[in-house]
């Protein structure tokens, strides 16, 4: 038998990443023969560990923070949806030596919420938390999904308007400061800050949720994240964290470096049982 093709996800910290469990799974469910390891980076030595991996055999990477615009850097060429995110978090070896950079986010944020959660999100008021990296990365597949409005809402309102500028030709696009949101519920919140990994919240006046509206949080973690928590605590129709997307992300890098989908509901599952151990 042929040695494993090699696979990893290269952040800065990294080790506690769920990606090499779901890859593990992936490759069992699929018959891929592959290994999937973590390395950990500092900024200032990522294209230099990016090169060697490559160098070494590496077949493709999953790449996190802080690392996302330096693996767009680094790319050879980039997907149209990695190019409009202005970052990659998946690296792949292509036959003529060259790296392609993609960006997966997106895509895995839309399945979750279409495929697993039943979420239609055609007509429906969105309003988006956040003008990040994260927010740049699932506008233009929300925007395909065609909203009757999306709006975008941030500290800094000027960073909120540059999305606004940069995806104007997708849909109807607004931007916000959190001191101009007012209590008129949306149908769906997304919380696309950094928030939510330490424990905390942006200010957000309640009555922007009402008991139809459905929120999502693209953080996740063993318990309830604060978002998720603040949503319950209004009485929100649902809300849900961001588990689903990080397996339906890296189930889009997958296919992209071994050609199969793999089936995400299974692998999901038994993701949820091993965090809540």
């Amino acid at each position: 038998m042929s040695a494993p093709d090699r696979y990893a996800v290269i952040g800065h910290p990294v080790s506690h990443s769920r990606s090499p469990f779901i890859h593990a799974r992936f490759a069992a469910q699929t018959g891929q023969n592959l290994t999937y390891d973590t390395i950990d980076a500092a900024p200032a030595d990522f294209d230099a560990v990016v090169r060697d991996f490559f160098a070494q055999g590496g077949r493709g990477l999953n790449v996190t923070i802080p690392h996302k615009e330096a693996a767009a850097r680094f790319a050879a060429e980039l997907t149209p949806r990695a190019r409009r995110a202005g970052a990659v978090n998946t690296l792949a070896l292509r036959n003529d030596g060259s790296v392609l950079g993609d960006n997966t986010d997106g895509a895995g944020l839309a399945r979750d919420m279409v495929n697993n959660h039943g979420i239609s999100i055609a007509g429906r008021r969105v309003l988006l938390l956040g003008a990040g990296g994260a927010a740049r990365g699932v506008l233009a597949p929300l925007l395909g999904l065609k909203p009757s409005q999306l709006t975008i809402v941030n500290r800094t309102v000027e960073r909120a308007q540059e999305l606004v500028q940069a995806f104007s030709d997708m849909g109807h696009l607004s931007a916000l400061a959190y001191s101009q949101l007012d209590n008129q519920p949306w149908d769906i919140v997304i919380n696309a800050t950094a928030a939510s990994l330490s424990g905390e919240l942006p200010a957000l006046p309640p009555g922007i949720v009402s008991a139809r509206s459905i929120c999502y949080d693209l953080a996740y973690g063993r318990h309830e994240t604060a978002f998720v928590r603040w949503a319950h605590e209004r009485g929100v129709a649902r809300a849900m964290d961001g588990l689903g997307m990080l397996v339906e992300q890296a189930a889009e890098s997958f296919h992209l470096w071994r050609g199969v989908r793999p089936d995400t509901r299974s692998v999901l599952s038994e993701l949820a049982a091993e965090l809540r151990r």
